[in-house]
């Protein structure tokens, strides 16, 4: 439930602060005062598109807030958890417009995207206002509106999986059909491996035949220091025979000196190391050999690995996954016929099964919208449209594929007047009659929908007199179990708010300002009485509001 909305220097408005309670809150005003400019508001903070002609005149931004009770959001609350910006139950959007068309959105403090604001807006706010009485006439929201109505997610669910897994089915088929001839897709494979699995393509073998042809291009300089360093360590005047010398030497003074025993124990782990060195250099040496040959074997291989590179455009080092993938796939290909046997028996099954869920989801439907175009036609009737009726067609798809969505869509007819044939909604609805098919589809899905805040944007345009009590009546009866804010013009439905603010318009240093005010009840009685008898108030009509507030 929203429970205070904050606007600053947004349209005409500097600053207002309105709080908000449960049941039906209305707000009036003089044409012209800037009443839309909450639902405006509301809708910005919903994620409507940002628009820098919303920021009031001389300032840099607008800056907009809302905050919500969750009580009645246990969805929102979940989405919050989810996206991990809940805060100890407490739920704030905020969002400013820059005078330059930029714009920020925030959720509890948090930066978040547009469509993260619009996302949690979608589940605690539902704006009835021109372009969402216009989305009534979308095919696609007409469906979506009688399976809320219907409450069948199973249904709905059970047709969505086995239309997708049909999908799936298909596209794996198609996939192994349009690798043409299967045996000659198996050929050409075989020979690309065979050429592949002939040379060692891994990583180690790479880096060994790389290593390989370092030693043998260099073989000549290698064998040449190899020969040095075992002369210097085995040769007539050899480390290891200095080194031996100098240890007698020590070895035979250090009853004299003790330390020099510690120099020895390190010259001998020296000598070790020295002989370790002399064997190690000793096998390097034997395995160095200048082998022209060799050399040019190692040579045709790395040609052999970039020419493979090159032919199947990879980098060698990709080679060997290449080779594996090419494996891979003629493994797959060898049961291609039966695949393709298994994949038809599948399709086969996943339609039946697509066609048994449709069948069931068609049937709901069938039942739900004789129960909703019953109650709406009843609904209209109470709301000026006497002699409407309001249907609903399930009109079969075009296309025989498994649909997601089920095997029809659904349509919404209406005949305005006794007599008339029922014509799409879309054909045939006027403004006002659009405006009170919204509310009677309100009223008659009442308590289906996530949102608990339902705006309306003069809900009453075009009626009066009687019909507009009766709208007024309604929405005060879905205020019982919604919070639900009206703009209105009429009286009527004014009377009908457990609460009322007034939007009115003065000229500040040659400015025009909006300014919003909440109205107690004598205010109220002031304000319904300007409603009915226009700006110069008179007894009769302050007599005509007091006692449009008695009767409810």
């Amino acid at each position: 439930m929203l429970t205070r909305l904050s606007i600053r220097d947004f349209a005409v408005v500097a600053h207002a602060e309105l709080d908000f309670g449960a049941g039906l809150t209305v707000v009036s005003g003089e044409t012209g005062a800037g009443k839309s400019l909450l639902v405006d508001a509301l809708g910005f903070l919903s994620g409507a598109r940002g628009d820098a002609g919303a920021v009031r005149h001389g300032a840099q931004r607008a800056e907009l807030s809302a905050e919500f009770a969750l009580d009645d959001c246990p969805a929102a609350a979940a989405w919050l958890a989810e996206a991990e910006l809940d805060d100890d139950g407490a739920c704030q959007l905020r969002r400013t417009l820059r005078a330059d068309g930029g714009s920020k959105a925030w959720i509890n403090g948090r930066a978040v995207t547009i469509a993260q604001l619009a996302d949690l807006a979608a589940l605690l706010v539902e704006i009835h206002g021109q372009h969402a009485q216009q989305a009534l006439l979308v095919r696609p929201q007409q469906t979506r509106l009688l399976d809320d109505f219907a409450r069948h997610p199973q249904l709905l669910d059970a047709t969505d999986a086995s239309a997708r897994r049909w999908k799936a089915l298909q596209q794996e088929r198609d996939a192994l059909l349009a690798r043409g001839d299967v045996a000659e897709r198996q050929g050409w494979l075989r020979h690309q491996l065979d050429e592949l699995q002939a040379q060692p393509l891994e990583a180690d073998a790479l880096a060994e035949l790389d290593a390989s042809h370092r030693r043998h291009a260099h073989a000549a300089s290698l064998i040449a220091a190899c020969d040095a360093g075992l002369e210097a360590l085995n040769g007539e005047d050899a480390l290891t025979r200095r080194l031996q010398h100098l240890r007698s030497g020590l070895q035979r003074e250090a009853a004299n000196e003790p330390r020099l025993s510690e120099v020895d124990a390190m010259l001998d782990s020296a000598a070790i190391q020295l002989d370790e060195a002399l064997a190690l250099l000793e096998r390097i040496r034997g395995d160095l050999d200048l082998d022209p040959e060799a050399l040019a074997d190692i040579e045709r291989q790395l040609v052999r690995v970039q020419d493979l590179a090159r032919k199947h455009r990879v980098t060698p080092d990709n080679l060997a996954a290449h080779r594996d993938a090419l494996a891979q796939e003629l493994e797959s290909l060898a049961d291609a016929d039966a695949r393709l046997e298994r994949l038809d028996r599948d399709i086969a099954t996943a339609l039946a099964e697509w066609r048994s869920a449709a069948a069931a989801l068609a049937a709901s439907r069938r039942k739900a919208g004789d129960a909703l175009a019953a109650a709406i036609t009843a609904l209209i009737d109470q709301l000026g449209m006497q002699g409407g009726r309001f249907e609903t067609a399930l009109e079969p798809n075009a296309n025989d594929a498994p649909d997601p969505l089920g095997s029809e869509r659904v349509e919404f007819l209406v005949s305005a007047n006794p007599g008339q044939p029922p014509r799409p909604l879309r054909k045939v609805a006027s403004g006002g009659e659009l405006s009170r098919i919204s509310l009677a589809i309100e009223v008659a899905t009442q308590g289906q929908d996530a949102a608990a805040t339902l705006v309306f944007d003069e809900v009453d345009a075009g009626i009066g007199g009687a019909v507009a009590a009766a709208v007024g009546a309604k929405l005060r009866a879905l205020g019982a179990s919604k919070q639900v804010l009206c703009v209105t013009h009429q009286p009527q439905v004014a009377a009908a708010g457990h609460a009322q603010y007034r939007v009115s318009k003065a000229a500040q240093d040659g400015i025009t300002q909006s300014s919003v005010a909440a109205l107690d009840a004598a205010g109220r009685v002031d304000e319904i009485a300007r409603m009915v008898g226009g700006a110069d108030v008179s007894k009769e009509a302050r007599a005509a509001a007091k006692k449009l507030l008695e009767t409810l």
